[in-house]
C-alpha cells in the first residue's frame, strides 16, 4: 500500500516516473509506464520497454498514490 510518506521516497521531478504515473491517474488515463529524460513533452520520452524495474515501480507507485490520495481532473 502506498502511503503519504512513501511519496517522498521517489524522485518528484516533473517528467519523472512517479510524476508521470500520478499524472496519468489524475487525467484518468490507463497505466502506461513511461517518463521523460528531461522536461515533460520537450525531451525524450522513455517507454516501458526502455525502463529499469525501479523506474516502472516508481511510475506504478505514482499512479497508485494519486488513485489513493489524489484527485481526478473534472472535464465538465
Amino acid at each position: 500500500m502506498i502511503t503519504l510518506e512513501t511519496r517522498t521516497n521517489y524522485d518528484q521531478r516533473h517528467g519523472g516516473p512517479f510524476d508521470r504515473g500520478a499524472a496519468d491517474s489524475w487525467y484518468s488515463r490507463p497505466r502506461n509506464p513511461h517518463f521523460y529524460a528531461g522536461d515533460t513533452g520537450t525531451s525524450e520520452r522513455i517507454d516501458e520497454q526502455q525502463m529499469y524495474a525501479e523506474e516502472i515501480q516508481a511510475y506504478l507507485a505514482g499512479y497508485q498514490w494519486n488513485e489513493q490520495f489524489g484527485g481526478k481532473k473534472d472535464y465538465s
